[in-house]
């Protein structure tokens, strides 16, 4: 069964009665445990694309199956349980609460699921993106890098069915950006989902495959023919 099945999806905003088509009839399909880039300039309509995807937004036409679920009857309250159950956000500018600890971070998920042993979930996330030593760190007290590896082990929190990167190099040096990567990379070869929304070609080359949008539509749907493989940081193989 597909994870995702988008046929001719569109999306339309109108606002003062102008209508503005940002998605024309996308289709496409995304298997359980993929690495799928979505790669296009800005303005191309992946974030809005993102946005339908992850049930932060619905589309005007066409249909999004969801598990094999037709998404257009899901009520709101039930996307709300989805995007926190079922699906993992980690963004470019991190969303992390200041002033408050690694392990509360990665902890606030669980605060809207019916699962157990908090403490014991968010340590094993943060064990998987290698920050078991900055546990009771305050979110200003660690790297950038750090930063987005605990908006990693947040997103993973909740064991979600896909991971949704919007961008999540972008304020990173390139060292802290290959690393999460890496991350990324190994949390798709232990069988998650990711979908990467990215503009920048060395990024989406991390993937396995990359869906090129442009001006609201898909020009090209490829598997990546020289995959970028990521290498670890020496704190991630200690």
């Amino acid at each position: 069964m597909d994870l995702i099945k988008v046929e001719n999806l569109t999306k339309d905003y109108i606002n003062d009665g102008v209508v503005t088509s940002v998605l024309h009839g996308l289709t496409f399909k995304i298997e359980p445990g993929e690495f799928v880039a979505i790669m296009g300039p800005s303005g191309s309509g992946k974030s809005t694309l993102m946005h339908i995807l992850s049930f932060l937004d619905r589309p005007t036409g066409g249909s999004y199956e969801f598990e094999g679920k037709d998404t257009k009857s899901f009520a709101d309250d039930y996307l709300a349980e989805l995007r926190n159950e079922r699906v993992g956000f980690v963004f470019q500018s991190f969303n992390l609460l200041a002033r408050t600890s690694v392990l509360d971070n990665v902890k606030l998920p669980l605060l809207y699921s019916k699962k157990k042993d908090h403490d014991g979930l968010a340590k094993k996330a943060l064990d998987s993106v290698g920050l078991s030593h900055r546990l009771d760190y305050f979110t200003n007290q660690i790297s950038g890098g750090e930063k987005q590896r605990v908006a990693i082990a947040r997103a993973l929190v909740c064991d979600p069915a896909v991971i949704f990167a919007d961008e999540p190099t972008g304020n990173l040096d390139s060292k802290s950006g290959n690393t999460v990567m890496f991350i990324l990379q190994q949390l798709n070869n232990q069988g998650h989902t990711i979908i990467l929304v990215t503009h920048e070609m060395d990024t989406a080359n991390h993937a396995k495959r990359i869906i090129r949008v442009k001006d609201g539509n898909i020009i090209s749907d490829d598997e990546v023919s020289q995959r970028t493989i990521a290498s670890p940081d020496k704190e991630l193989v200690k």
